[in-house]
């Protein structure tokens, strides 16, 4: 409201009415000591009555008018700020909701694994570089994390932690040929060795391999690790989608598809502690 005081427009039309005063000023004291219908000086200040009067009715609907649009923006902003806090609190309640979902789902794992020690963990940043899809996640040393703990969804096996500084922590996923870790097929028991290959990791799978020839797998079985080196037993890795033979000797090969989303992955546990957690690789500070 101040700019429009201060603007062009407003000294036109102060200057106007001033102008309009004066005019009406005069021709009250010329009206009110000649009849405008007997006089010729009535008769010329007629039509500048009618003409202040026209001006002054449609200042003043230019004023309500003004004053009321200025009402209505300060009642829009104020309810664009109630809207804003709606939104922030409907955000928060969102994040609260898909929080509690996160945990909920990790409750059943821990139930079936009390000896598991939990860290949750956001990802921060993915490496563009990387084909086999490591990324960077919010929780480290300080926290409690350290190289070689596993990373786990609640959906399944996400991978390792390859790296950690002090506040974060690199995870390499199980699509990386740098991942080995025992595995079995849970309907048959078939054992053999999961890592990935380049090949694979363009169409999202990894490799199941060193089966024996005589081995029961199927496509549609579900693999599960084994409990060998760093990682637990009985976490859910992925489903074989094909079988082949192994080129490089007698045995036979599956692909597998993991049960984890790595494209959409936005939240991970990190698994700290379990009984028989083993050693991989040697811890690297940032």
């Amino acid at each position: 409201m101040r700019f429009f005081f201060r603007s062009k427009q407003f000294k036109i039309i102060l200057s106007t009415v001033l102008v309009l005063i004066v005019l009406s000023i005069i021709c009250f004291f010329i009206g009110g000591r000649i009849s405008p219908q007997a006089d010729l000086l009535g008769t010329i200040a007629a039509p500048f009555r009618t003409a202040f009067t026209k001006i002054s009715n449609g200042f003043s609907d230019f004023v309500s008018a003004y004053t009321e649009g200025n009402n209505i923006m300060i009642k829009n902003a104020e309810l664009e700020t109630e809207i804003n806090e709606l939104r922030e609190k409907l955000s928060d309640y969102e994040e609260v909701t898909a929080q509690n979902e996160f945990y909920k789902n990790y409750l059943g794992i821990k139930d079936a694994n009390p000896d598991f020690e939990f860290c949750p963990a956001t990802l921060i940043s993915r490496d563009k570089n990387d084909p086999y899809g490591s990324f960077v996640i919010n929780k480290g040393l300080l926290d409690g994390v350290s190289a070689s703990d596993p990373v786990i969804t609640d959906a399944g096996l996400v991978g390792y932690v390859a790296e950690v500084g002090y506040k974060t922590a690199k995870v390499a996923t199980i699509l990386s040929p740098d991942i080995t870790l025992g595995a079995l097929d849970n309907r048959t028991n078939d054992s053999g060795i999961i890592s990935g290959s380049l090949k694979l990791a363009e169409k999202g799978q990894t490799r199941f391999y060193n089966l024996a020839r005589s081995c029961n797998v199927a496509v549609g079985d579900y693999v599960i690790t084994s409990g060998e080196g760093i990682f637990p037993n009985g976490i859910l890795v992925g489903t074989i989608q094909s079988i082949g033979n192994d080129e490089y000797n007698n045995s036979i090969f599956a692909a597998i598809k993991p049960f984890c989303d790595f494209e959409n992955l936005r939240e991970v546990m990190v698994i700290t502690e379990f009984n028989g957690q083993g050693e991989f690789i040697s811890v690297e500070v940032e």
